[in-house]
Formats: C-alpha cells, sequence, structure tokens
C-alpha cells in the first residue's frame, strides 16, 4: 500500500467560490456540490453551484470588461499577458496537474507530461495576438474608393469545457480568445471545476484585468443558461453530441457563432504491412490512454485478415499487462473512470456487446479488489469479431473498450471506416506511403493520423465532420473563429 500523498495547497478545504468579475463570489443560491476523487470515492472539495442569475453577473462582467479597460490593451499588451500566464502555469504544473489527476483520475504521470502542450499553446497564441490582420481590396464601385477590412473580436464568449482534461481545454478555449481581446464567462464540468478555477485566478496574476475571465461552476442549467443567454457572442464548446445539439438550439435565437467539438467513434485501420509493434502500442493507447475519455479515441479497430487475430491478442495482452492503480500514483498507466455513473455507462456497453455477440478477448468487469474497490475501476477492455452496426461500433461509449473489425481489401475497410455518424478522427498503419495517402484523402474525418495515433499541436487544426461538430480548435482557423470581419470604405475623390 503506497503512502497516501499530501493534498495540494489549493485544495484547503475551504469553499471554491465563483469567479466573478475578478472577485470570488458565493453562488447567488448559496447552493454548493461536491467534487470527488473517482480513485477513492473521498470528497475533494465544496464548490459553489451557480444558476441564471450568476450566469448574468458573469455576462455583465464580461460585457463591461469588453467594453473597458480590456478593450484598450494593445495586441502587445495581451501578448505580454498571455506570455506571463503561460510562465505561472508551467512553475504552478505539478500542482495543477495533481488537482486535475485527484478530481478526474488521469493517472499522474499523464497528468505532469501535458504540461508542455499547455505552456505551448498558450505562447503559440500569444503569439497570434500581434499577427491579426485585415486586407486591402481592388473593388470596381464606380466613384472612387479605398476599401480594405478590419479584424475585430467577436466580443463575450461563452466556454463550456469538459471533465476529461479541465485545465487543458479551459487553456485551450481561453488563449485564443483572450489573445484577440475577447471576454470570457467560462462553464467547467462539474466533474472537473478545480484546475478552472485556479486557471482564472493566474489569469488575474499575469495582469489581465478583473471580468475578462469569469467562472461560473454548476451543472447543465448553467451551460444552457450561457448558451441561450443575448448578452453572449460566441458559444465554445467540448463534449457529447446530444448536448452539443441542445446548445446549438439554445444559441439560434440569438444567432451567436458557435464552434462545437463533439464525440467520436473513430476508426484506427491497420494493414498487413505495417509495423506490428508500432501499431499494436498506439492502437492499445489510442484507446486506453485517459481510461479511454477521449473523444477522438481510435475505439473502431480494423484490421486486415492476415493479421486480424495475431494483432487483437496482441492489443489485449498488451492492454492485460498495464497497471491500473489509483490516480496519483506514478506507475499507475490506468486510472479510473469520472465517476460511477459513467463506470457504469462503459459497463452497460461491455454487457450490450457480448449481447450483440460480439467475442469478449479481455477485460469486461469492474475491478473491486483491494484499494481499487472503492474507486470506478474498468480495466482494458478489447471485443473481437465486432461488426460495423452493432451499438458498440456505432455509439460512442467513452470507456477503455476496443471494438476490433476485420477487413479483407481497401475499398472494404474505407467503405466501414466512413460507415459512421461521426467523423473526428482516423489512424492509417502501412508502410505503403501511396496507400496511406489514398486512405487519408478517402477518410471522412477533421484528423489522419498515419503510422502514429493523437499527435496534437496548438500550431494544427483539429475538429470534425458530420456529427463530430464544426469550427477547428488550433490553427490559425481558431483564432478566425473568435473574429468577425468589418468592412471600411474611404471616399478617394
Amino acid at each position: 500500500m503506497m503512502t497516501k500523498p499530501s493534498r495540494p495547497a489549493f485544495l484547503d478545504g475551504t469553499v471554491k467560490q465563483l469567479l466573478i468579475d475578478g472577485e470570488h463570489v458565493p453562488a447567488a443560491s448559496g447552493e454548493t456540490f461536491l467534487t470527488h476523487d473517482p480513485s477513492t470515492g473521498e470528497v475533494l472539495a465544496e464548490v459553489a453551484m451557480a444558476g441564471t442569475e450568476d450566469v448574468d453577473r458573469a455576462v455583465a462582467a464580461a460585457r463591461a470588461a469588453f467594453e473597458g479597460e480590456w478593450s484598450h490593451f494593445t495586441p502587445a499588451e495581451r501578448q505580454a499577458a498571455l506570455l506571463k500566464l503561460a510562465d505561472l502555469i508551467d512553475a504552478e504544473w505539478d500542482e495543477l496537474a495533481r488537482i486535475d489527476t485527484m478530481e478526474m483520475g488521469r493517472p499522474i504521470t499523464s497528468s505532469l507530461a501535458i504540461r508542455s502542450m499547455v505552456v505551448r499553446l498558450l505562447r503559440y497564441f500569444a503569439g497570434a495576438a500581434t499577427a491579426v490582420t485585415g486586407q486591402s481590396f481592388a473593388d470596381s464601385f464606380p466613384i472612387p474608393m479605398q476599401a480594405y477590412s478590419v479584424r475585430e473580436p467577436v466580443g463575450v464568449v461563452g466556454v463550456i469545457v469538459p471533465w476529461n482534461g479541465p485545465i487543458f481545454t479551459a487553456a485551450w478555449k481561453c488563449a485564443p480568445a483572450l489573445a484577440v481581446g475577447c471576454t470570457v464567462v467560462l462553464k467547467p464540468s462539474e466533474l472537473g471545476t478545480i484546475t478552472p478555477l485556479r486557471f482564472a485566478e493566474l489569469c488575474l496574476e499575469a495582469g489581465i484585468p478583473k471580468g475578462v475571465v469569469n467562472v461560473v461552476s454548476g451543472f447543465g442549467d448553467v451551460g444552457a443558461a450561457i448558451a441561450a443567454h443575448p448578452g453572449v457572442d460566441k458559444i465554445t464548446f467540448t463534449g457529447s453530441c446530444a448536448t452539443g445539439q441542445s446548445i446549438i438550439r439554445a444559441s439560434a435565437a440569438t444567432t451567436k457563432k458557435v464552434t462545437m467539438e463533439l464525440g467520436g467513434k473513430s476508426p484506427n485501420i491497420v494493414f498487413a504491412d505495417a509495423n506490428m509493434d508500432r501499431a499494436v502500442q498506439f492502437s492499445a493507447m489510442g484507446v486506453f490512454n485517459n481510461s479511454g475519455q477521449v473523444c477522438s479515441a481510435g475505439t473502431r479497430l480494423f484490421v486486415e485478415r492476415p493479421i486480424y487475430e495475431e494483432f487483437v491478442e496482441r492489443v489485449a495482452e498488451f492492454g492485460r499487462n498495464m497497471k491500473i492503480g489509483p490516480s496519483c500514483d506514478p506507475g499507475t498507466q490506468i486510472g479510473p473512470l469520472v465517476s460511477e455513473r459513467q463506470m457504469n455507462r462503459v459497463l452497460d456497453y461491455i454487457r450490450i456487446g457480448q449481447e450483440e455477440g460480439a467475442r469478449l478477448v479481455s477485460g469486461g468487469t469492474r475491478l473491486t479488489d483491494g484499494e481499487l474497490g472503492n474507486g470506478w475501476f474498468v480495466p482494458p477492455t478489447v471485443f473481437a469479431d465486432v461488426t460495423n452496426d452493432m451499438r458498440i461500433a456505432r455509439e460512442e461509449i467513452f470507456g477503455p473498450v476496443v471494438c476490433a473489425i476485420p477487413f479483407d481489401d481497401f475499398d472494404e475497410v474505407m467503405r466501414l471506416a466512413n460507415d459512421s455518424t461521426f467523423g473526428l478522427a482516423a489512424g492509417v498503419w502501412t508502410q505503403d506511403i501511396t496507400r496511406a495517402n489514398r486512405a487519408a484523402k478517402r477518410l471522412r474525418v477533421g484528423s489522419v493520423w498515419i503510422n502514429h495515433y493523437q499527435a496534437m499541436d496548438p500550431a494544427v487544426p483539429f475538429g470534425g465532420y458530420k456529427q463530430s461538430g464544426f469550427g477547428r480548435e488550433g490553427s490559425f482557423e481558431m483564432i478566425d473563429g473568435y473574429l468577425q470581419t468589418k468592412g471600411i470604405w474611404t471616399r478617394i475623390d
């Protein structure tokens, strides 16, 4: 039994209040909720539970900041603030990573490893602050005119982030908004609240004025109120397709700009000539990482028939050899699912898969032995002999569950891979570069990884086709989502 680690200083036993207009304030109702460690079931913190009145306060603060002090910051000053924020987060990363790990269950080694990505994205978007440009136009208007355009911040942005990467997604979505001069009302998941609150505090420490970043913690009614609020100009959301559809409907009345990064059922395609060792490792981790709680996880594993049985068994064996344990143990490779509800959802899908006739190769049951008994642990689970019409192959499980499907030729696997309501990502494993690029062209997804899985960088666009959403995150395409274009005409005769 490991020695229980000390609690991070930010988890000091006090109620974590809302952050509105630079001040920590209780919810108007006075209500709170508890957040738990999924490894142990223990209470981590008591958190203020916002309601619609709190959303109104946060939006008013964001609007005042947008029209006030923040509007007078030059691009270079916004850049400097974001660079300072990056330095602060870098310096505090060990504690931020531990809090994320304790609240949502990502193994601590994995949480620590994304430091570079978070710091890089803040610095990347800081650089973008001084790179926004308009255009001049050679117009043909009959009276002499000079026509040009300027790019302006869209205004108040409602940022609704999921629980599977709280500090990462808070930074990922807020940084480009702040870079171009928008203000933010941030709604974290009730299962991943604490580090987004700390992120907003660090924004203040970095010199970003009060009211620019506001945090309203709570449940789905808070996100719905932000989506419908007439004072919010744009929504950016990452989460389930069903919730995304609700947000789109709620935003329609005020015709907000909307960016949706939704679910996936991503195909990972392994041809017989693939580098077997590398393909096994990355195909396994492409699903088992973060206990499968990743939107772009390669959960549909298509394997060419000559190597199908061997490959599936090797992926299952890889999963069996992974260390499952409490998320704060540095040796843990597979931590818990985020909640009892999510665990039960995953277990229900495992039962459905067996009822549908899929062959359970490994995993498939809750782990309850010893120190795992109080948490929400499901081991890496591999199904073989899955068909593409089974529910486990069509619906997002969001757990460490692989659905392995054999195929015989290129055209067949392209048809099967695209036969999905989702289109977020795909992997292709082959040493034939022509075949790899033919596949990348045919796949109806937003990201294709060739001989790798799950590479991400702030300079590269990420997003989905079909019901996996619209709009892009990362790259200057993400910056564009926080800007609007104004055409200006000047008569010059």
